[in-house]
C-alpha cells in the first residue's frame, strides 16, 4: 500500500517538475538574456554605434508592459546595431525578453545595466 502511494505521489512529483521546466523553456532565461544582451547592446553602446546620444538603454528604463510592446512589434531600433540585433536567434530574443522583463521599472526587482 505504502509503496503505491509513494510511487504514485514520486510520479506526480516528477511531472510538476517536469511541465515546470517545459514552461520555462517558453519564456526564456534571465541569466542568458542578460549575458547577451550586454554582449551586443553595450558592447555596441560604448563603440559608439548606437545611433542615441542618450544613456544605455537598461532594464529600469521601461515598465513591463513597454518592454512586451517592444517585442512583440520586434521594433529594436532604439538599441542601435541593427545588424547585431538582427542576427540574434528567438531564443536569443526570448531571453533577452525575459531579463529586460523581469527587472523593468515596475518589476518587484528593478535593475540598470551595469
Amino acid at each position: 500500500m505504502f509503496k503505491k502511494m509513494f510511487i504514485v505521489l514520486l510520479g506526480i512529483a516528477m511531472t510538476i517538475v517536469f511541465l515546470d521546466q517545459v514552461r520555462a523553456g517558453d519564456e526564456g532565461n534571465e541569466r542568458k538574456g542578460k549575458f547577451t544582451y550586454r554582449k551586443v547592446y553595450k558592447t555596441c553602446f560604448e563603440k559608439g554605434l548606437v545611433d542615441s546620444p542618450k544613456p544605455p538603454l537598461g532594464p529600469d528604463t521601461k515598465t513591463q508592459a513597454q518592454w512586451k510592446r517592444v517585442f512583440d512589434k520586434k521594433k529594436f531600433t532604439e538599441f542601435g546595431c541593427k545588424e547585431e540585433w538582427d542576427k540574434l536567434s528567438k531564443d536569443q530574443l526570448m531571453n533577452i525578453f525575459a531579463y529586460l522583463h523581469a527587472h523593468a521599472a515596475d518589476s518587484p526587482s528593478p535593475a540598470k545595466c551595469k
